[in-house]
């Protein structure tokens, strides 16, 4: 297994990420609307993520700088995006190891809190990031473009060097 940054214009990430919207569709009838562009996942300002095995792309995340006051974010955030596993390699923990290389590197780049939003019909991303120390926010304080949402579901972790 092997975890490599890629642009997220790359054609492995528009794979992955034609899969996730369809995982979208099937569970919450729409894809995510979310407006994302390659440049927010350069470093420093952000890092996307594939792990690929025997060169087959598996599973994705990235994180990208994201302070818009308006829409609920602080300074010092970073915000999760993409996280996904396709089917057939689910329950192997690839998702945790993206996540936490992923924290690592926001942590490194300066910034203080991740942040992410997700939904009621994704049990296993709940799971996987409570396990993983987020939290879900309260109401007043949700963020990103599904904050109004009843689905929505925005968890927050303040990110902490292990030194």
């Amino acid at each position: 297994m092997e975890i490599r940054p890629v642009r997220y214009d790359h054609p492995d990430a528009a794979l992955l990420d034609e899969q996730v919207q369809q995982e979208y569709v099937r569970r919450y009838g729409d894809g995510d609307l979310t407006p994302l562009a390659p440049e927010m996942f350069v470093p420093p300002c952000g890092l996307y993520l594939i792990a690929y095995e025997d060169g087959v792309p598996l599973a994705t995340g990235g994180w990208r700088v994201q302070e818009d006051l308006a829409e609920g974010y602080a300074t010092g955030d970073a915000e999760i995006k993409r996280m996904f596993v396709v089917p057939q390699a689910r329950g192997r923990g690839l998702a945790r190891r993206i996540l936490a290389a992923l924290e690592t590197d926001a942590l490194a780049a300066g910034r203080t809190r991740m942040v992410l939003e997700t939904g009621t019909e994704q049990p296993e991303a709940l799971s996987l990031y409570a396990s993983s120390g987020y939290a879900i926010v309260e109401f007043d304080e949700k963020f990103g473009y599904y904050r109004t949402y009843e689905s929505s579901r925005c968890m927050a972790k303040q990110l902490v060097s292990a030194a």
